[in-house]
């Protein structure tokens, strides 16, 4: 988990969603800062001392692309836009004038939690020098989180960065059953269509690799209906 004194700026004109949000990330740890206005937003955030910035596309009267940029030659932190909008133009766009990461609305705020952890990780490497934060252990089951390596029974296992990614977000969830609504969203940035089977191909790539039996899985099991879940206790001692 990542320090739990971190503060973020959001920026969003919605009332309602923008106390939705506050108050969930405050309740996981972070103090959050709120601006309504995005014409304010240019001013203050230029001297922004935020770890991070949420900051709406569809502000109105400046929107969220003009924010950004106004504000990208002086903040160096990270930025993470909500939107309504999913064309690839506009995250292209805004991609290139600054931003970190894109997620869409209405937001899920579970999913939102684990985008900004995997923003946070990725800008302060510098930060997860501790042995709990760098690494998940379970039993023979070793993950190293800044290098991205693993071994089991302490022989190396190469996975793929799509792999890696998805055990990482199975294994820092241990013990709670993730859908494949959620982890599309963390995995992929976009909503799950009820058709994609990557998640799927996924799941049992990692299986194969890892000696979880596709038949009966002991160590990632599917629960019918709900998703999948990594199970602490089934790597060995």
């Amino acid at each position: 988990m990542i320090n739990s004194t971190k503060h973020i700026i959001l920026v969003e004109d919605d009332i309602k969603l923008s106390r939705l949000i506050s108050d969930y990330l405050e309740s996981n740890g972070f103090t959050v800062e709120v601006i309504n206005n995005g014409a304010k937003a240019m001013v203050q955030l230029v001297q922004a001392k935020a770890d991070l910035i949420i900051l709406d596309v569809m502000l109105p009267g400046t929107d969220g692309f003009e924010v950004c940029k106004k504000i990208r030659p002086h903040y160096h932190g990270p930025i993470l836009f909500l939107t309504a909008k999913s064309s690839d133009f506009d995250q292209v766009l805004g991609l290139e004038i600054g931003a970190d990461d894109f997620i869409a609305k209405p937001v899920e705020p579970r999913v939102l939690l684990a985008r900004i952890n995997a923003i946070l990780r990725r800008f302060a490497p510098h930060e997860t020098t501790d042995n709990e934060l760098n690494n998940l252990h379970f039993g023979q089951l070793h993950i190293n989180q800044s290098a991205r390596t693993l071994t089991l029974s302490s022989q190396e296992i190469t996975l793929t960065s799509h792999e890696f990614d998805m055990l990482l977000v199975l294994a820092s969830n241990a013990g709670e059953i993730l859908s494949r609504e959620y982890l599309t969203q963390v995995l992929k940035g976009r909503d799950y269509n009820g058709l994609d089977r990557s998640i799927d191909v996924r799941v049992s790539k990692l299986r194969k690799k890892l000696g979880d039996n596709p038949d009966n899985p002991s160590r990632i099991k599917t629960i019918w209906g709900k998703g999948y879940i990594f199970v602490p206790d089934a790597w060995g001692n």
